[in-house]
């Protein structure tokens, strides 16, 4: 890709357009290059590196680049020194055996979403929906707090959410007047949906479709919890035997 193109990729209109997005950082590199070993659609990446990073091994094709060229690419204050552009990948329709599913209303956080990423890659075998108006995965900010986990669970972008009333058979939701998720039918569920971090999913499309209310049980000091903490203590209760 052409330099002005790759600066334009912190746009994610431009993603969209381009079908790529910027990876920086050594870590989250290091990540796409374990990903590339199974995927080969990631195989054509490209990393841009500065003198620091000349002698890094890798089998993407690498450009080197001044340390002012590096400040334009990168989308922090104090570049590391080597960004991969690679392309957006979609996930197969496919579900492998036992994949579970996770479907995010209109998630907002990019610090969320990617702690959501990391805690579904860390368990492995869950597919994560996103519905129309939620944050850009491949937004740097969501790149990075999910570190690297972005390579490893599969997406769907841009699911409606009356689909998915059609697409799964069980569908479960958290709802302070539900089972305790210790519940055996929690685990029995097709599906878990989680709602907007400030307004939840709306009342008239959870009474539209079949819905299973569960609940996490606490002491009730405060009013609710973070959206990445609620999924992660499902996700961990799927896990759980």
């Amino acid at each position: 890709m052409k330099s002005d193109d790759i600066k334009k990729l912190h746009q994610k209109k431009y993603r969209t357009e381009f079908g790529h997005f910027l990876v920086e950082g050594e870590h989250l590199v290091l990540e796409l290059e374990k990903a590339a070993v199974i995927n080969p659609a990631l195989k054509n990446c490209e990393l841009y590196v500065t003198e620091s990073y000349k002698d890094f091994s890798s089998s993407f094709k690498k450009h080197l680049v001044s340390e002012k060229h590096m400040a334009q690419l990168s989308d922090t204050k104090s570049p590391q020194g080597i960004i991969a552009v690679a392309p957006l990948v979609s996930a197969s329709s496919v579900a492998s055996p036992n994949e579970k599913n996770i479907y995010l209303y209109e998630v907002q956080d990019p610090g969320n979403l990617g702690t959501i990423l990391r805690s579904l890659a860390w368990f492995g075998n869950f597919r994560c929906l996103l519905s129309p108006g939620s944050v850009d995965p491949y937004n740097p900010k969501v790149v990075r707090s999910s570190m690297g986990a972005i390579f490893h669970v599969p997406m769907e972008l841009d699911v409606p959410l009356e689909s998915i009333n059609t697409r799964f058979n069980s569908i479960a939701t958290l709802d302070m007047q539900g089972k305790p998720l210790s519940d055996a039918s929690f685990k029995k569920a097709d599906c878990y949906l989680f709602g907007n971090e400030a307004r939840g999913v709306p009342r008239e499309n959870l009474h539209a479709m079949n819905v299973q209310p569960f609940t996490i049980h606490g002491c009730g000091a405060i009013e609710s919890l973070n959206l990445a903490s609620a999924v992660n203590m499902c996700v961990y209760e799927l896990e759980r035997s």
